[in-house]
């Protein structure tokens, strides 16, 4: 359920009108997300292994720190927490604020001010207990599985639409290799979160075989849903409507069932991302929290809260950075491909930890093993730089932005080594973690 409510939200219902436009033809979109979850599918066969040979806190930032330098752990943490984390709050965050006050009819600073105040709510649910953000992810994820599963079943009954939408054949040359790359783009945000679970490794029992499994199974039911959501909306919207819908999900419950659907199925849309900004809120200073350890970040950012039991500090630090980034940011859309290309860089390095750790460490524990070593890993890379590439040439600003932010975290790294030599805390990062650190 943590991996279905990080990546069930508001991608499904946002992006698919940005794919269309990309990719003006139903099998070419469908394809399109099929190999979007085929993708993730790849990166989570990895990930399976990596996680369960590490089960802490912290993700990618562990795998990086094992397989090749603190350093590179560092600014794949740093990149994580900045870029994929705190951005992916403080946008959905922004994208909730923005459907209430254009129900309610607020303006610009009102949506502002809702987006901080929802950010800070939900960072104060996860910050009194894992269970009781727990028990908000799942609830969520039980009634955004629950709607979109009405609506897949009940749409194709309706005479509004039309199946022979899903059939319809694009002309000759009008889609290109570079434009279903630009197309992965949206698809791998709605991807985003499949990889939840790694992050809460310490915090899973026996995660040597339930972190796989929760990839798997929790994938499994996302692609599914998602495939299907997306053949509703060929069969209610004509490829125009759908082009220019920036809601496709309340577009497409107009044009079945009526305006009183439309209705119901905008207010499942802000429940959708309210859970999915949970599920992030979540996630993210688990990452924090395990560099603080190591004395790679701000020292309270490693502290468990006595009462509470959970990284209370590093949840608060997330949110303060969010609430930043709305503030330069303010919308969803802006911080779609910055984010995006983050994940693409984090990927790609966690693939070459995979294969640098098989390497260095064959006879090392690893209760999961990636199917399809080593090739299925290495065209999971090769995809990630292709589409990675073909961001940098239709997006290079949002692209620079992540590149130099990775980059800043340089002379912070080297801050934090400073530090922790003049204490005389400095130690490998073998010997620092033989055993997980403590549950939080």
């Amino acid at each position: 359920m943590l991996v279905v409510a990080s990546v069930i939200g508001a991608g499904i219902f946002f992006t698919p009108g940005q794919v269309a436009q990309l990719l003006p033809s139903p099998g070419w979109i469908m394809a399109a997300w099929l190999v979007g979850a085929l993708l993730s599918l790849a990166g989570a066969l990895a990930n399976a292994e990596l996680g369960a040979m590490y089960p802490r806190a912290g993700g990618d930032y562990v795998y990086l720190r094992e397989a090749f330098h603190p350093a590179a752990g560092f600014l794949v943490g740093w990149l994580s927490f900045f870029a994929v984390y705190a951005g992916t709050v403080a946008a959905l965050a922004a994208a909730f604020a923005e459907g209430v006050g254009e129900r309610l009819g607020w303006g610009e600073t009102a949506v502002l001010i809702a987006a901080v105040g929802v950010t800070l709510a939900v960072s104060a649910i996860n910050y009194v207990g894992v269970r009781w953000g727990a028990r908000a992810n799942n609830l969520t994820s039980a009634l955004k599985i629950l709607a979109l599963l009405a609506f897949v079943v009940f749409g194709p009954f309706s005479d509004a639409g039309d199946a022979e939408r899903l059939v319809a054949v694009a002309e000759p040359g009008s889609i290109g290799p570079m434009a279903f790359g630009q197309a992965l783009s949206p698809i791998l945000f709605t991807y985003l979160g499949w990889n939840a679970s790694v992050y809460v490794a310490s915090e899973i029992q026996s995660p040597g075989r339930n972190v796989p499994r929760s990839l798997f199974f929790g994938l499994a039911i996302c692609a599914g849903i998602y495939l299907a959501v997306n053949a509703v909306y060929l069969f209610a919207l004509p490829l125009e409507s759908l082009i220019q819908a920036p809601d496709a999900g309340t577009a497409s419950a107009l044009a079945l069932f009526g305006p009183e659907a439309g209705a119901v199925v905008s207010v499942f849309v802000l429940v959708s991302v309210l859970g999915t900004l949970n599920a992030t809120v979540l996630v993210g200073p688990r990452i924090a929290y395990a560099m603080a350890l190591d004395g790679l970040f701000v020292g309270r950012a490693g502290r468990v809260h006595t009462q509470f039991k959970t990284p209370a500090s590093a949840i608060m630090i997330q949110a303060f950075v969010a609430v930043g980034i709305l503030l330069v940011l303010r919308s969803f859309p802006a911080a779609l491909n910055f984010t995006v290309f983050a994940i693409l860089l984090a990927t790609l390095a966690d693939v070459l930890a995979l294969y640098r750790l098989r390497r260095r460490e064959p006879d090392r524990p690893r209760p999961y093993r990636a199917w399809g070593y080593p090739w299925v890993p290495g065209l999971y890379f090769v995809a990630n730089l292709a589409i990675a590439v073909a961001m940098l040439v239709g997006n290079p600003l949002e692209c620079a932005l992540s590149v130099g932010l990775l980059l800043a975290g340089l002379p912070f790294y080297a801050f934090f080594v400073a530090g922790r030599r003049a204490k005389g805390e400095y130690a490998e990062p073998e010997k620092r973690y033989l055993e997980p650190p403590p549950d939080v």
